[in-house]
């Protein structure tokens, strides 16, 4: 049969909001199709006739429409293929198929397979307008079930997320309290050491002035090589109390706060030159790699140059026979970025947390304040401090110090 270009409808029918919905109807002999076409069109359906299969899958798509009638003679496996297939691509297109009253019982037993509506010929008018608007309520109801779940899966979905986003803001926030309650023990731990070691830099210097004052002079008379020894091991343990307590002094006192643009690489190159003697007499391979020219930073360059101090000092009581020293800088977006290196023992892994703590040391004759001094120090230069790696094969400090704000402007 020839395909129907246009619906069984007047064009102002058509155009019309009363007009209901689109039906095609697959007739394979050309005479069913033209019949419920004509009595469909009056009750106002919009109606596509497909004399094939492959002209009604079409029809179908141009159309949308909400229902498929196929008019066959026999309920066979080809017609159950072509109904599989207009369900699997057009699914919100639902089906109904017309047979003669003997296929009845074959067409029984596949209509739960595949959800598709049956009646048998010949069927009146008002028969056909019946189930086919019972059809369509049935479908309306479904399609809305249908959106009714879809929007529960996404509502579920986007709660869910929510969800997700909630509970990693929750762990953000407390990550960041629980930092910030760490860092404010450990000013308050600070500040209270400094009173403490203000009063005990009085009350221990004055006595220690005392006994290295007669050591000394009693060393000038010593004749005794025995007493010369012992008196030099006691001026040496007098010089160990006296670096002690410069040493507290130094991590609990107030920065001056008087800042300058600084360039980092002299700054590291000047501390290295204290360490040249030890890194030459300890077989220590000293590696430097500076990316270009830095640009400057704010800082005290007397105190970042204690920070590099206690770093280098630090990685070299690591390798006491020897070893690899490496310092490099780089500048990543606005931060300025140094890595210290050695190729020591590694510092344990239990003792990673604590090893910014006041005190905190994992070395028989440490005093654990040199990296508390380091902390400090790159905090008031609005920079930080974290050990990147530590293993057996050595240690790598990460140190970050922002660029200077007019420096940061002409770079963008």
């Amino acid at each position: 049969m020839r395909r129907t270009e246009r619906p069984w409808l007047p064009m102002d029918q058509i155009m019309s909001p009363e007009t209901k919905a689109a039906i095609v109807v697959i007739d394979g002999d050309g005479t069913a199709g033209e019949r419920i076409a004509a009595i469909l069109s009056r009750q106002r359906y919009r109606v596509y006739v497909a004399g094939s299969v492959t002209e009604g899958i079409g029809l179908i798509g141009d159309s949308r429409a909400e229902l498929a009638l196929i008019d066959c003679q026999a309920v066979d496996a080809e017609l159950c293929t072509v109904l599989g297939e207009i369900g699997s691509r057009f699914p919100s297109t639902y089906l109904i198929v017309s047979s003669p009253r003997c296929q009845l019982k074959r067409a029984a037993q596949l209509a739960g397979e595949l959800s598709v509506e049956w009646f048998s010929k010949p069927i009146t008018s008002a028969d056909l307008i019946g189930r086919l608007d019972s059809l369509l309520r049935i479908r309306e109801l479904e399609l809305g079930n249908r959106r009714l779940q879809l929007e529960q899966e996404l509502l579920l979905l986007q709660l869910e997320t929510c969800q997700q986003d909630f509970h990693q803001l929750i762990r953000e926030k407390t990550e960041s309290l629980q930092k910030a309650h760490s860092e404010i023990a450990q000013t308050e731990k600070l500040a209270a050491m400094g009173y403490l070691a203000a009063g005990m830099a009085h009350d221990i210097r004055n006595p220690l002035n005392s006994i290295s004052l007669f050591t000394q002079l009693m060393r000038q008379n010593s004749i005794d090589p025995d007493q010369e020894e012992y008196l030099g091991k006691i001026i040496k343990e007098i010089e160990r109390i006296d670096a002690i307590i410069r040493k507290l002094l130094n991590m609990s006192s107030r920065s001056r706060n008087v800042t300058s643009d600084v360039r980092i690489d002299r700054v590291i190159d000047t501390a290295l030159e204290v360490f040249a003697p030890q890194i030459e007499t300890g077989k220590i391979r000293l590696e430097r790699r500076y990316e270009l020219t830095p640009p400057p930073i704010k800082a005290d360059a007397a105190e970042l140059e204690q920070v590099f101090t206690n770093l280098f000092l630090n990685a070299l009581d690591e390798m006491p026979g020897g070893g690899r020293l490496g310092v490099g800088i780089a500048v990543e977006e606005d931060m300025v970025v140094v890595r210290v290196e050695d190729s020591g023992k590694g510092i344990p892994e239990h003792a990673l947390p604590r090893i910014f703590d006041p005190f905190f040391t994992t070395k028989p004759r440490g005093t654990g304040v040199g990296l508390p001094v380091v902390k400090r120090i790159a905090r008031l230069c609005g920079g930080s401090v974290r050990v990147e790696r530590s293993s057996r094969e050595g240690t790598v400090v990460r140190l970050e110090f922002p660029v200077c704000r007019e420096e940061a402007l002409r770079s963008s």
